[in-house]
């Protein structure tokens, strides 16, 4: 398989030998969401801390190599084959994080998710490739692209042609996806397939989007997300294109509607809980995000 990752030339040696996090590393929290026993945070970039002591470990590193879009994990005496890539990887028996995350949407996270019938559902979109688009139809028929929001829609229209599927966005982020085959409009939810709904959640951006499936998995975009420091649900508050004030209206106004296990967005980690708990954690989210106020916007200030 061409690879862009595969075939870029290893610098001769890492600062310790062995795995590193070169230069390029813009922090974005990929690694160490899935390689999170061997890469921490450091003066503002990822690290890796010490080099893995099994095959789950280096089983970690090699899935934050072939996600990261800096492609910034690196060996400094071995390459990546293509056998070491694990994606689509599966998080449970419905839905697979599609990794090799793109430069064009910061990094973030895309997942596949698969219906009852065999068909497969695409939430935002990792880079661009053939190879790639190949092997994640490999799980099914994929029949929509569901864009949560304008930062997150590049390659939709390119991923939603070869598949020949559905591209969705909503009106107030049509300026990223002009050409969309499904728009969603307003603030009330709208029905994208058999047990999926969208439901407009402008903050982030004016035209941001969470999609709510099965009443079990919650795709939030950059919405909401889970952060490892505070152990709870949060918002990126210093990171808003459009309005805090907007995102908690919307928050006030949907988080009673919603009822979910998982929590799956594109920036931040996942998380699973009950859904009693999860509610409670996203009614107390939405209560805790009336009280913020406009802030200018400070990447380095989100709690990963």
């Amino acid at each position: 398989m061409t690879n862009d990752l595969l075939a870029e030339t290893a610098p001769d040696e890492g600062p310790d030998g062995g795995w590193y996090v070169d230069e390029r590393c813009t922090n974005c929290d990929v690694a160490r969401q899935l390689a999170p026993d061997v890469i921490s945070e450091k003066n503002g970039r990822a690290e890796v801390t010490r080099q893995p002591r099994s095959d789950a470990e280096a089983r970690q590193l090699h899935a934050a190599a072939f996600a990261c879009h800096t492609r910034s994990i690196r060996h400094s005496a071995r390459r990546l084959t293509p056998d070491l890539d694990p994606f689509p990887l599966a998080l449970d028996d419905a839905v697979h994080l599609c990794g090799h995350n793109s430069r064009h949407t910061a990094g973030a996270n895309a997942y596949l998710l698969r219906r009852g019938d065999g068909t497969t559902m695409m939430i935002d979109t990792p880079r661009w490739s053939e190879q790639l688009a190949t092997r994640y139809e490999e799980l099914g028929t994929v029949t929509d692209v569901l864009l949560t929001h304008q930062d997150h829609a590049a390659h939709g229209r390119r991923y939603a042609d070869r598949f020949g599927a559905r591209l969705w966005i909503h009106e107030g982020d049509l300026d990223a996806a002009p050409d969309a085959d499904r728009v969603i409009r307003g603030t009330e939810p709208v029905e994208i397939g058999a047990g999926v709904l969208a439901y407009p959640l402008p903050g982030h951006t004016r035209g941001s989007v969470l999609y709510l499936a099965d009443e079990r998995y919650c795709f939030s975009g950059d919405s909401f997300y889970w952060s490892r420091t505070t152990a709870d649900l949060e918002v990126a508050a210093s990171v808003t294109w459009y309005s805090i004030v907007e995102l908690a209206a919307s928050l006030a106004r949907t988080a009673p509607r919603l009822r979910f296990e998982w929590v799956l967005p594109g920036h931040g980690d996942r998380k699973r809980l009950p859904a009693a708990e999860m509610a409670h954690r996203l009614a107390r989210l939405a209560t805790r995000t009336a009280q913020l106020q406009p802030q200018p916007v400070d990447f380095t200030a989100v709690r990963w």
